[in-house]
This record gives structure tokens, C-alpha cells and sequence, in this order.
């Protein structure tokens, strides 16, 4: 156990910051999840910069490392272009 105060409100942060980080890569999981799915593309060219969007956002704050969110945008593309 922590002895020191600091030590113990890094815990609590450290705790809050994962469980946001869990919530945020879960959601954008579940988006590209949608988006791959969809046979529409209308409502995938509409998902698309939602999507992209989420996965910068995920590469700035170092949730998902750059090269994966930049694989992931450019196979996005491709499916939708595909459509």
C-alpha cells in the first residue's frame, strides 16, 4: 500500500484515466465495428469522418499507437470506396 499522499491520488487518477481510456477504445472499437459492417454507402460515407475522427483521437492521447489508427483509417477507406 501507498505511504505517501501523492502516492495515493496517483493511484485514484491512474484508476481514472484507465477506466476513460477503456470506455473511449471500446467505443471507437464498436464504431468500426458498425461501419464495417454497414452495406449502405451513404450511412458509411456519413460514419466514416465520425470514425476517423475518433481514431486521431485515440492516437493523440496514446490510447492506440499512430501507425495502428492509420492502418485502420486507410482499410476503413478502402471498404467504403469498395461499397
Amino acid at each position: 500500500m501507498a505511504n505517501h499522499k501523492s502516492a495515493l491520488k496517483r493511484i485514484r487518477s491512474n484508476e481514472a484515466k484507465r477506466l476513460r481510456n477503456k470506455y473511449q477504445h471500446k467505443t471507437t472499437r464498436n464504431a468500426v465495428r458498425v461501419l464495417r459492417a454497414s452495406e449502405d454507402k451513404k450511412e458509411a460515407q456519413a460514419l466514416l469522418p465520425n470514425v476517423i475522427a475518433m481514431l486521431d483521437k485515440l492516437a493523440k492521447n496514446n490510447i492506440i499507437h499512430q501507425n495502428k489508427a492509420s492502418n485502420l483509417k486507410s482499410k476503413l477507406t478502402k471498404h467504403v470506396a469498395a461499397l
